[in-house]
């Protein structure tokens, strides 16, 4: 017995609409999305139209184009349809909900991934995600993670890795500390003041961009944690040398402030990295596709 005749075929929507509606979910913009196809806008907005005509239901439910309860319930069987189509034949399928264990570093999650990740929850709510600590520069990692954000120097034998983005260094300060010790008018302004350290954020780096020929700080409280040593600093506790975009929730709040303009690239990155083979599993390859837009 045939599993579907004429009409039935006839009922399928064309691929390309399951493709643009797949691209637009998660991308959540018409110009990006119409970018990763290489087709206009009006023929992204064409085939999302013609697939609601087809199905008789909004997909969409407002302009920022977050999706209505019966869009969310679709683009789970779209995905699992198209990730079914990916498969080898023989290679068997794993249908249903996705497990996604990340290990991430703990700054990087609380300042930069939890604020964007309702965005992937989102776009994916078929995928359950795991986050789990890891410092790797510390040897403190999570060996059975799908993925793993690492933060620094880039060589890394044992597994691929791309570049999710670079940072600059300058020293952070609370407003208190600068209203007792400042004013800050120029680098060596800092002699003499508590400054707090960490493995993760030489000081040298900005100290030679400084014109500064003093050594890597062997004194005062020291913190594995850029988190912690944010916090620490906060609570004027001395000066920090910190990475903008990890600073961004303690600056945007008020409890930290710049003491100069000079900034400068830290001598490490952030990488997304995974063992041979995960990016064949479709749930790794679209958390890495999101989080690489995501941090442009």
């Amino acid at each position: 017995m045939a599993l579907l005749d004429g009409a039935g075929l006839r009922r399928i929507p064309p691929i390309q609409c399951l493709i643009t509606f797949e691209a637009l979910a998660r991308l959540r913009n018409v110009t990006q999305t119409a970018d990763e196809l290489c087709v206009t806008p009006s023929a992204v907005s064409h085939r999302v139209k013609q697939l609601e005509q087809m199905l008789g239901t909004r997909l969409f439910g407002r302009s920022d184009f977050s999706l209505t309860t019966e869009g969310s319930n679709y683009l789970a069987q779209v995905r699992e349809g198209l990730s079914a189509l990916l498969r080898l034949p023989g290679a068997g399928a794993a249908p249903g909900r996705k497990r996604l264990k990340i290990a991430v570093t703990p700054t990087f999650a609380r300042a930069i991934l939890i604020p964007r990740l309702r965005q992937f929850t989102e776009a994916y709510p078929e995928i359950d995600l795991a986050l789990h600590v890891s410092i790797p520069l510390l040897d403190v990692v999570a060996e059975d993670a799908d993925l793993v954000v690492r933060y620094g120097p880039g060589h890394y034998a044992d597994m691929e890795h791309v570049e999710l983005a670079r940072d600059t260094l300058t020293p952070l300060a609370s407003p208190a500390f600068v209203r007792e010790h400042g004013p800050f008018e120029r680098p060596d302004s800092l002699e003499g003041l508590t400054l707090l350290r960490s493995p993760l954020e030489p000081w040298r780096t900005w100290f030679a961009a400084a014109g500064l020929d003093w050594a890597e700080p062997s004194e005062g409280s020291q913190f594995n944690d850029v988190g912690l040593m944010c916090d620490a600093a906060a609570a004027g506790m001395g000066v920090a040398p910190v990475r903008l975009k990890l600073a961004a929730p303690w600056l945007d709040q008020g409890t930290l402030v710049r003491l100069f303009d000079l900034a400068v690239p830290s001598p490490y990155a952030h990488y997304l990295c995974w063992h041979g083979g995960a990016m064949e599993r479709w749930e790794c390859a679209a958390f890495a596709q999101w989080l690489q837009a995501a941090m442009k």
